[in-house]
């Protein structure tokens, strides 16, 4: 690894660094004595101003000054990056063998950025719907109507409505909320006897109620009325009192959303971006309508994921195959369409746990992109071994409370010398494909760290995730606990290394998972001294095998067209069904589509070359037409369909024509004079 086109900078942090420039200059490669400052941010600021007047780019050893930094910066061209060598490596009891570390972690910031991709976008004009208690809910809305075209639901209590008409104000029951920042969708019901809309606020029916059941919130509280209607012909020619009323749907669109309800409208763990549901909490409240007023305008965020349909298994002809995508989506962003799924862009959140479950690699996470996440794993540990670094510890984290989580520990503890921070967008993204690769680049362990607002259904499949590939390794014979998840880093300290290659794997990770797994998988086992050609998996595992019950298979074929990834093929020769082992994801789609039930999945890793090469599960005689001698479909088949039908009354003159190919079976009907036509009973 080499910094050329950079300029590093390094601060000890007052000397509380322990940082080996020698060392470092020689693991990073940077041709040149390696300058450590003690206060780069107050009396060596100069030193870093100076660097900014050359042509590279800058990497700061330093994260807690980003901002002071940036400030001295101004507006200049060069690209200034930080990474942190204080709480991550040089605040630990072992931070003087954090070297190999350090250099890992300088080397891989210095990594060019991923490429753009296609964005998303939003455009919000303001328009805010208010749901929840009439007091709560008047109460912010006479604050924000100012600042933003403001409408009110309200769904319950009492409340006086403001003197002045100055927003739409509206009672009833929520019964759908749909949609994202700048196109959402409500549909509710008007449940009191009062509609809002038409109601002049003439205090008419107020005056007129003699059980006191109208205020000035202008509802009737059904449960004082004793159904004199005096409000309703003090209402008069306006009509805004109906008690016969039927009330149909309604529909209402808004950009922005704030739920005041006890209970959420939208339930997702993952909440669009636009609506924000804070409660009966009077802070979280304010919090919350700050936050609204900042989502005025236009925004956009990257498309997170890639989704190649011509290999997904979800469906096929109406059968169900895989639902993993649609099942650990915390956004509630994926849903079946047809034969496929489809993802709303806008509801994405980015987790990458759709990306993580696909057994086929139809969904793919897009930014950052797998390849991308594999260049910064593999300098990482390259760079780190390189300079005598061992037993390496790779802990997945996400830039927000997992970063915390690190600080804090930092500031405490510190890490481990060999535990190897890597940022993610979210933990979810961390898939199988990920974690092989990391050992076969070299690392002793991968640690993915949680907290309590990751949803649990990304917990449980990285978990499976987990599970898979360490029944993988310890068959492999890799000694070791090799996966884990965590919610405190501090575990880090009591985790053994695991065995691991004995050489590194040189090849990249490809956005084709499958591809990938078969190349970590191939070095892995090369790398091992375990002579092992199969591997047992537990159930909903993606790789596997089939077995086909010849008794009852008749050939088909069915199965062959309800495969997606084609791993079940015809045979151009004779009637045979072939399998690649290779190409199963375990689906399940040949198995519902066998019209025979004769297929079952057998979860396991092929590890032989055999896994790549078409087998035959079944093959049958060959039937000739009785007329052409031909070949036309199975012995079997046709014997089944000759069971079957030999005893219908269409058939009581033989079933000889049965027996016969498609097209002596016509030839036969135009010789056979003696047969009746339709014509026979022309009137």
């Amino acid at each position: 690894m080499s910094l050329e086109g950079k300029t590093l900078k390094v601060c000890s942090c007052n000397r509380t660094v322990p940082i080996d420039a020698k060392a470092l200059a020689a693991a990073l490669k940077t041709g040149a004595p390696l300058k450590v400052h003690s206060e780069l941010c107050r009396k060596d600021a100069g030193a870093f101003q100076a660097a900014l007047g050359g042509a590279d780019d800058v990497i700061v050893a330093c994260t807690q000054e980003a901002a002071l930094f940036g400030e001295l910066a101004g507006e200049g061209e060069q690209r200034i990056r930080f990474v942190n060598v204080r709480e991550a490596a040089g605040w630990s009891r072992e931070g003087a063998a954090a070297t190999p570390k350090m250099a890992a972690l300088i080397a891989m910031a210095a990594l060019p950025e991923p490429e753009p991709v296609p964005a998303v976008e939003f455009a919000s004009g303001g328009q805010l719907l208010i749901i929840g208690p009439a007091a709560a809910a008047l109460d912010w809305a006479e604050r924000l109507a100012a600042q933003m075209e403001v409408s009110v639901l309200i769904t319950g209590g009492a409340g006086e409505l403001p003197p002045e008409r100055r927003y739409p104000v509206w009672s009833g029951r929520a019964q759908k909320l749909s949609g994202w920042l700048g196109a959402f969708e409500l549909e509710w019901r008007q449940e009191n006897p009062i509609d809002l809309e038409l109601c002049t606020r003439c205090n008419a029916c107020v005056r007129a109620c003699p059980e006191q059941a109208i205020g000035f919130g202008y509802q009737v509280e059904m449960e004082k009325c004793r159904g004199h209607r005096e409000c309703v012909k003090a209402c008069g020619a306006l009509g805004a009192i109906d008690f016969s009323r039927v009330e149909t749907a309604r529909k209402e669109t808004f950009d922005l959303v704030l739920d005041l309800s006890r209970e959420p409208l939208i339930r997702t763990h993952e909440l669009p971006q636009g609506y924000l549901a804070p409660g009966d909490d009077p802070l979280e409240q304010a919090l919350a309508a700050r936050e609204l007023a900042a989502l005025v305008g236009e925004f956009e965020k990257p498309r997170f994921f890639d989704y190649h349909s011509r290999i997904c298994a979800h469906s096929r002809s109406g059968k169900q195959g895989c639902n993993a995508c649609i099942d650990v989506c915390s956004s509630g962003a994926i849903r079946a369409d047809g034969d496929l799924v489809k993802v709303e862009p806008h509801l994405c959140a980015g987790c990458g746990g759709c990306a993580t479950v696909c057994p086929s690699g139809a969904m793919r996470y897009a930014y950052p992109p797998v390849p991308d996440t594999g260049t910064r794993l593999k300098t990482l540990l390259s760079v780190y071994r390189e300079a005598g670094g061992k037993d390496a510890c790779v802990l997945f984290h996400d830039p927000r409370e997992g970063r915390a989580a690190l600080l804090a520990l930092g500031r405490r503890k510190g890490l481990p010398a060999r535990a190897l921070p890597l940022e993610c967008f979210h933990p979810a993204s961390i898939g199988i494909d990920l974690m092989l690769g990391a050992i076969a680049y070299g690392a002793s362990q991968v640690r993915v760290l949680v907290t309590d607002r990751t949803a649990e259904g990304y917990v449980a499949a990285l978990k499976k995730q987990m599970g898979y590939a360490e029944r993988i390794l310890q068959a492999l014979g890799y000694a070791g606990e090799h996966f884990a998840l965590i919610e405190d880093p501090a575990v880090l300290w009591e985790s053994a290394p695991a065995a691991t290659v004995a050489r590194a794997a040189t090849f990249n990770l490809s956005s084709e998972k499958r591809t990938t797994l078969d190349f970590a998988i191939e070095h892995l086992l090369e790398q091992s001294s375990s002579k092992v050609e199969e591997i047992k998996l537990p159930a909903g595992a993606p790789f596997g095998t089939l077995t086909v019950n010849k008794d009852t298979c008749t050939l088909c074929k069915a199965c062959i067209g309800a495969c997606p990834e084609a791993a079940l093929l015809d045979s151009p020769e004779t009637p045979a069904l072939r399998f690649i082992e290779r190409n199963c994801v375990q689906c399940g789609l040949c198995a519902s589509t066998c019209p025979e039930d004769a297929i079952r999945l057998e979860p396991r890793l092929l590890l032989a070359a055999l896994a790549k090469q078409p087998v035959v599960l079944n093959e049958a005689e060959p039937f000739n037409c009785v007329r052409c001698a031909k070949p036309f479909g199975t012995r079997q088949m046709v014997e089944n369909m000759l069971g079957k039908l030999g005893a219908h009354s269409m058939f009581a003159g033989g079933t000889r024509r049965l027996q016969m190919c498609g097209d002596c079976r016509v030839v036969d009907m135009m010789e056979n004079k003696q047969e009746a036509s339709i014509l026979d009973y022309k009137k």
